[in-house]
C-alpha cells in the first residue's frame, strides 16, 4: 500500500454546512450551523432544493439529536473472558482483528472471512470496502444490505433496459403528469416531502395507489384526486398481467413506439392472453371493471408515469413483478418520452450508489461485471494490481448469513452500516447464524443489536462528522459536508480500512482524504454504466454553487444525463426487451390465518436503531402495533390496545393491535423498526427471487393469538389464547 496515504486528514467543517438529510434516498438538502455550548451541536434548516424545495420530514428535522446520542460509541469495545464487551485501544482492537482473520483464512481459506454493506455508507466508503474485500482480504464474499432492498428493481431495470438507475428522470418531472401509477411504496410515510410532485397529478384527478392498505399515501387520492386499488396481497404480478392483456387486446399500446424501440411484443403478448379482466379480478379481487378502466386511464393520459417500490418488489417473483411494470410502460411508450416515465423509488439514502460501486456480490465499480475479463483487467489497472487476485463473483445476502458457521462458510464476518439481526428476514435463523461465528466485528455508532452480539465493536462517524457524496434516487451525486469534528475516539471507516489494509500488507492505495478515494472511484468507473469519471468534490461543489445537478453517468467533458433513454436503451442494440413473465401462487392463508404485511412508519426509519434513540420520534412509536380491521378484531374477539401474538413456523412476536378500516379483513400489518421479540422479521419469509436474491419479506401468513395476563398474588402469568375461542 502507500505509506503517505496515512497522512492524509479531512478538511476542517466550514462554520455553516450545505449538505443532506441522513436518512432516506430522497436526500433533502440541509444547512448544519454550529450551536457551540448548546444541548444539540447543530441546529438543522431545510435548504432549497429539487426534492425537497427546501421541506423536510419529521426524521431530518430532528436528525441533530443523534450527534448527542449519550449512548454514542467513542471507544473499540472487544468481548473478553467474561462474555463482556470491554473498552480497548484502537490498535489493540485492530490488531486483534488483524490476528484473527488472518488465521482464519490459513485454516480455511480466504473466503471463511466476509463482509456485509449497507447502503447508508457514503460513495467513497461503499467504493473502499468492494475493494478492501477483494484486494486487502482477497474474498469474494461481500453483499449489501441493499440485496434486501432494489435487487428486484435493479435486476428487471437491467434485463428491461440494459442499466438500473431507480428514477431515470429529474423527481421534478413528475409535477407536471396528468397520471402517476403507484405500486407499492407509500412515501407519504417514507419521504413525506416527495408528495408535493404529487400535486399535478391529484390536482387531475390522475394519482393511482396500489396497495393492501389504505396508507397514508393512499389516502391522497379522496376526494376526487385519483384512485386507490386494494388488491389480495401478493397478487400485484397479476394485476399488471390483467393491465397488459386490456392494453394489448383493446390496440391501447403505442405501435410505432413497441416496433422502434422494443424486442418481444409478440411472446408478451401470447404471455397475457389468458389473463383477461375477469380471471385477474379473482386473483386479486380488484374489478375487472376498474382493471379495464384504470388500463384505459394510462393509455389516454397525455403524460404518465409508472413508479414501483418495495411492496411489489420484496416476494419471490418480485424481479417478474417489476419486469411486468416495465413491460407496461414500455407498451405505453413511458421511458425516454418527455412528460413520461418509469422509475422506482430507492429506499436508502445510498441505496443507489452503494450498489454501484463494488458491494454487490457480483460488480465491481461502475457497474461492471466482476466475471468480465475486460472489466476486471481495466479495475485492477486503477488499483494496480493484477487481475488475477481479484476474486469471482460471491454469494448474495441471505446466502452469506446463513453461511455463517458452517462447513465451507464464512467464519468471520465484517458488517458496516447494518443492523442485520433486526432487518434480515426469518431473522432468528441469522441470530443463530451469527452465534456460530468465531469473529463478528461491527463498526457502528451506536450499540446496535447486531453490535450487542460482536466480538468487536468499531466506533465509526456520524453523518455531519464526515465528507463524501452520496448518489440519490434520480441517479443525482451530492455532495455530504462537514458540519462537526468528531468526538475523540470515533474514526472513519476509510482509517479502519486503510489501519487493516497496512496490517494485511495489502497493495494499492488507501486514502484517508474522502476526495483523493472519490477520484479513484471516479477512474474505476470510467466508461461503465455508471461512469462517474467526470465528477469530483471540487466540480460537484461548483455545480452546485451554478445550481445544477450532476447525473449519471458523467464522462469527462459531458454535462450528465439527467433524463435517460430518450434516444436509446444500454443494449448493444439500443432497444428495451420486452420479458414475458409468468404469475406464481403465493403463500395464501387458509382458515383463521391471515396475510402479514410489514413496512415503515413516518417517524422511524430502517432497523430504528437511529430513530429509536430520538425521542420525539420514539415517544410517537414507542411499540410494536399490529394494524387490524374492525371486523377482523371483532370476529376474533380482540379489541383496539390488546395484546395479540402474531406466529407462523419461523417465529412469533407479540404486538399491540391497533383497529383501521385502512387494511384488508384477511391482512394484517407490521411495521419492521423493532428489535428483539418486536421484530417482524421473525416471522418474514427467506425465500429467494431466482434472480434477484430477494427474499420475499411481502408474503407470510400467521396466527393470531390473544394474549391474556392473569396476575396473581405472587406470580404474573400469561396465558395466550387462540383469538374467537
Amino acid at each position: 500500500m502507500t505509506p503517505a496515504s496515512l497522512t492524509d486528514a479531512p478538511s476542517a467543517p466550514a462554520q455553516t454546512a450545505a449538505t443532506h438529510c441522513p436518512y432516506c434516498a430522497l436526500q433533502c438538502a440541509m444547512t448544519l450551523t454550529p450551536t457551540p455550548g448548546e444541548r444539540l451541536p447543530v441546529s438543522v434548516e431545510g435548504r432549497e432544493f429539487p426534492t425537497n424545495r427546501g421541506g423536510l420530514c419529521r426524521k431530518g428535522w430532528s436528525s441533530n439529536e443523534l450527534l448527542a446520542a449519550p449512548d454514542r460509541l467513542t471507544s473499540p469495545l472487544v468481548r473478553g473472558a467474561d462474555g463482556e464487551l470491554h473498552p480497548a485501544t484502537w490498535d489493540e482492537a485492530l490488531d486483534l482483528i488483524a490476528e484473527r482473520l488472518r488465521a482464519i483464512q490459513r485454516e480455511s481459506g480466504a473466503d471463511a472471512v466476509g463482509i456485509f454493506g449497507g447502503g447508508g455508507l457514503t460513495n467513497e466508503k461503499a467504493y473502499q470496502l468492494g475493494k478492501f474485500a477483494r484486494i486487502a482480504l482477497r474474498t469474494s464474499r461481500i453483499d449489501y444490505n441493499g440485496r434486501f432492498c432494489m435487487s428486484s428493481a435493479a435486476a428487471a431495470a437491467n434485463r428491461a433496459f440494459g442499466v438500473d438507475r431507480g428514477l431515470p428522470f429529474p423527481l421534478t418531472d413528475l409535477d407536471t403528469a396528468e397520471t402517476i401509477l403507484m405500486l407499492g411504496s407509500n412515501v407519504g410515510d417514507t419521504m413525506p416531502p416527495f408528495v408535493s410532485h404529487l400535486q399535478g397529478a391529484r390536482a387531475r384527478g390522475g394519482l393511482i395507489v396500489v396497495d393492501p392498505r389504505r396508507s397514508t399515501t393512499a389516502r391522497l387520492t379522496a376526494d376526487g384526486a385519483g384512485q386507490h386499488v386494494q388488491p389480495v396481497p401478493g397478487s400485484d404480478l397479476a394485476l399488471l398481467l390483467g393491465l397488459i392483456h386490456v392494453v394489448i387486446a383493446e390496440g391501447l399500446f403505442d405501435a410505432d413506439y413497441v416496433n422502434r424501440r422494443t424486442r418481444g411484443f409478440e411472446a408478451l403478448r401470447r404471455s397475457v392472453s389468458m389473463w383477461w379482466p375477469e380471471r385477474a379480478e379473482q386473483v386479486t379481487g380488484v374489478p375487472a371493471a376498474a382493471i379495464r378502466s384504470l388500463a384505459r386511464r394510462l393509455a389516454a393520459s397525455g403524460s404518465t408515469y409508472i413508479l414501483t417500490g418495495r411492496g411489489v418488489e420484496q416476494h419471490a417473483d418480485g424481479t417478474d413483478t417489476a419486469t411486468a411494470a416495465i413491460n407496461l410502460a414500455l407498451l405505453l411508450g413511458l421511458p425516454g418520452t418527455p412528460g413520461s416515465g418509469y422509475g422506482t423509488l430507492t429506499g436508502q439514502g445510498n441505496g443507489q450508489g452503494g450498489r454501484e460501486h463494488g458491494q454487490k456480490s457480483d460488480q465491481l465499480p461502475g457497474y461492471r461485471k466482476i466475471d468480465d475479463p475486460a472489466a476486471r483487467e481495466y479495475v485492477a489497472a486503477v488499483w494496480g494490481v493484477d487481475p488475477a487476485i481479484i476474486p469471482g463473483p460471491g454469494i448474495p445476502a441471505v446466502q452469506l448469513l446463513q453461511s455463517c458457521g458452517r462447513p465451507g462458510g464464512v467464519r468471520a464476518l465484517l458488517v458496516h452500516g447494518s443492523n442485520v439481526v433486526v432487518s434480515s428476514p426469518n431473522v432468528q435463523s441469522v441470530r443463530d447464524a451469527l452465534a456460530r461465528l468465531d469473529l463478528l466485528v461491527v463498526s457502528d455508532f451506536f450499540l446496535s443489536e447486531t453490535a450487542r452480539l460482536a466480538h468487536v465493536v468499531l466506533p465509526v462517524l456520524q453523518w455531519a462528522e464526515e465528507d463524501g457524496t452520496m448518489t440519490n434516487l434520480e441517479g443525482r451525486v451530492l455532495r455530504r459536508r462537514r458540519a462537526l469534528e468528531p468526538p475523540a475516539g470515533p474514526r472513519s471507516e476509510l482509517w479502519i480500512m486503510a489501519e487493516l489494509a497496512r496490517r494485511f500488507d495489502a497493495p494499492g492505495t488507501w486514502d484517508l482524504d474522502p476526495s483523493l478515494v472519490f477520484d479513484e472511484l471516479a477512474r474505476a468507473s470510467a466508461g461503465g454504466l455508471a461512469d462517474y469519471s467526470g465528477l469530483s468534490h471540487a466540480t460537484l461543489d461548483a455545480l452546485e454553487a451554478e445550481g445544477v445537478g450532476a447525473h449519471w453517468p458523467y464522462p469527462p467533458g459531458g454535462i450528465g444525463t439527467p433524463r435517460l433513454f430518450a434516444d436509446r436503451f444500454a443494449h448493444a442494440d439500443g432497444r428495451a426487451r420486452l420479458v414475458a413473465v409468468r404469475s406464481y401462487s403465493p403463500e395464501t392463508p387458509h382458515g383463521g390465518e391471515l396475510s402479514l404485511i410489514t413496512g415503515r412508519l413516518l417517524e422511524h426509519y430502517q432497523s430504528g436503531a437511529q430513530t429509536r434513540r430520538v425521542p420525539e420520534l420514539n415517544d410517537a412509536r414507542p411499540e410494536l402495533v399490529a394494524q387490524l380491521h374492525p371486523a377482523t378484531a371483532r370476529d376474533r374477539g380482540v379489541a383496539d390496545g390488546d395484546l395479540v401474538r402474531l406466529e407462523n413456523r419461523r417465529g412469533a412476536v407479540e404486538a399491540r393491535v391497533g383497529v383501521s378500516s385502512d387494511i384488508r379483513p384477511d391482512t394484517v400489518f407490521l411495521p419492521f423498526h423493532f428489535p428483539d421479540g418486536a421484530s417482524a422479521n421473525l416471522l418474514t419469509s427467506d425465500r429467494l427471487d431466482p434472480i434477484s436474491s430477494m427474499p420475499e419479506f411481502k408474503n407470510a401468513v400467521v396466527t393470531l393469538t390473544r394474549v391474556v395476563t392473569r396476575v396473581g398474588a405472587n406470580t404474573d402469568a400469561t396465558e395466550h389464547r387462540m383469538a374467537g375461542q
